[in-house]
């Protein structure tokens, strides 16, 4: 059997040193870990919306790598549709800043529900979080009080409790709750 080109040993460990032998080379790569860091749970939403593009309009004008709509971005102090297309820093602020309104606005229901689980999925603050960007606080709200009977949907197909699922155990404990979070213009 020919020896493995981009394994060795050094009598401790067997090293993987792909895509290079030259170990030096290795440090440029940059290969992100994010796992359920909260840049991972940004990520994880991001290609979920639109692939991460943030020139993306879906056909029922959504905008944006994280899909916002018109009145949403009004609700974190954005009223410039082109321009808001235009700057990846205005989407990622105006991301951060509905999450912040939305912990504030759930507040209450992170603190009851999380860890218990509803309609078969464990609820936590990452999810409730990733819900309320989809459908809403008050879909939150209600998919909660009706013990998971409530069914929302986008138009897409994609459900709060779906995003729930999907987006459950993230870190999102440094995003502070703030009713009036803004974009900084």
């Amino acid at each position: 059997m020919p020896p493995l080109a981009d394994f060795h040993t050094n009598n401790k460990a067997l090293l993987f040193v792909f895509p290079t032998t030259d170990l030096h080379e290795y440090a440029a790569y940059q290969v992100p870990f994010t796992g359920h860091f909260f840049v991972g749970f940004k990520n994880a939403v991001a290609f979920r919306e639109s692939q991460g593009k943030y020139k993306k309009i879906n056909p029922w004008g959504f905008l944006g790598k994280y899909q916002f709509g018109p009145n949403t971005l009004k609700k974190v102090g954005i009223h410039n549709t082109s321009r808001f297309l235009q700057s990846p820093r205005l989407q990622e602020e105006a991301f951060v800043a509905l999450l912040a309104q939305n912990k504030d606005a759930l507040a209450k229901y992170i603190s009851y529900f999380e860890g218990k689980v509803v309609a078969g999925v464990k609820i936590t603050e990452s999810g409730i979080l990733a819900a309320a960007h989809l459908g809403g606080v008050s879909s939150v709200k209600r998919f909660l009080n009706s013990n998971g009977k409530w069914r929302c949907r986008d138009h897409n197909g994609a459900s709060v409790r779906s995003y729930m699922r999907e987006f459950g155990g993230y870190d999102t404990a440094n995003i502070p709750a703030d009713e009036k979070a803004k974009v900084n213009l």
